[in-house]
C-alpha cells in the first residue's frame, strides 16, 4: 500500500529541539517496514493542534495525493475529535503506533485521549491544592513550594491576575509533557525495561528535564506515570 507521511510538530520547545520530529519519524518509518506500505512523500510543518489539518499548508499538500494519510500517534494530526472525525471523511488514516486500527477504530481512540487530557489536567489541579493543603498542616516542605508559588503569583495582585498565572503553570506543564511523551515512549519501544534504562536513554538523546538537567529513575517514573506509560 502506497502512503504519504505527515509530522507535525507542536511550535516553542519541540520545533527548535527537533526531538518530537526524530520520534515520529523513526515511528512512521518502523511501521511502514513492518507493514510493506511505500511511503511515496513526506511533509512536516510546526503548527499548533489546534489548528485544523485542512487548514495547514503541509498538510493540506499531504491530501493531494488523494493516498492514506500515515502519522506516527493519533496526536500529531490533531488533539480535537472534530477535526480527526473531519479528516476522516476526505481520507484514511493510518497511525504508526496503532497500524491495524480503522478510522472508527481511531475515533473511539481520539474520545478516549481528549478524556486523559482532561484527566491528567484536573490531577493537575488536585495536586497543587493537595499541596496547599499540607502547607497548612505544616509540612515545610510544601510551605516552602507554595511559598515559592505565592510569590510568583503575587506579582500580578488582582484576582484575574493571580487565575492567569496559576493557569499558565498548568500550561507549562502540560507543554513539557508533551514534548517528552514520545522520546520516553521511543526508548520503552526500543528496549528499555527498567526506570534507569529510560533515564539514560533520554540522557543519551540530549532530552531535558523540565529544570534542564539530566534524568533519574525517580524522575522517569513521575513523569511516566504522568502520561500514563507502563513497561
Amino acid at each position: 500500500m502506497r502512503v504519504v507521511a505527515y509530522y507535525r510538530v507542536s511550535t516553542g520547545a519541540q520545533e527548535k529541539s527537533g526531538l518530537g520530529l526524530e520520534a515520529q519519524v523513526d515511528y512512521v518509518h518502523s511501521a511502514a517496514r513492518q507493514q510493506g506500505w511505500e511511503i511515496v512523500a513526506e511533509y512536516t510543518e510546526a503548527v499548533s493542534g489546534t489548528v485544523a489539518p485542512q487548514d495547514r499548508p503541509e498538510c493540506k499538500k499531504a491530501l493531494a495525493h488523494g493516498l492514506p494519510l500515515l502519522v506516527a500517534k493519533l496526536d500529531r494530526i490533531g488533539r480535537d475529535v472534530g477535526h480527526i472525525a473531519d479528516l476522516m471523511k476526505r481520507t484514511s488514516l493510518k497511525v504508526a503506533t496503532m497500524p491495524l486500527a480503522d478510522n472508527f477504530q481511531l475515533h473511539l481512540f481520539a474520545a478516549l485521549a481528549e478524556q486523559e487530557r482532561s484527566f491528567i489536567a484536573s490531577r493537575t489541579k488536585d495536586a497543587l491544592r493537595a499541596l496547599a493543603s499540607r502547607a497548612l498542616e505544616g509540612d515545610a516542605s510544601s510551605l516552602a513550594k507554595v511559598a515559592r508559588r505565592s510569590e510568583t503569583l503575587a506579582r500580578g495582585r488582582t484576582p484575574a491576575n493571580r487565575a492567569k498565572a496559576g493557569e499558565a503553570v498548568q500550561q507549562r506543564v502540560t507543554t513539557w509533557l508533551d514534548t517528552v511523551q514520545d522520546p520516553v515512549d521511543l526508548c520503552i519501544r526500543k528496549g528499555a525495561r527498567t526506570l534507569p534504562q529510560v533515564a539514560q536513554c533520554l540522557n543519551e538523546k540530549g532530552v531535558p528535564t523540565s529544570r534542564g538537567g539530566e534524568w533519574s529513575p525517580m524522575q522517569v517514573k513521575r513523569v511516566m506515570a504522568k502520561l500514563s506509560l507502563s513497561f
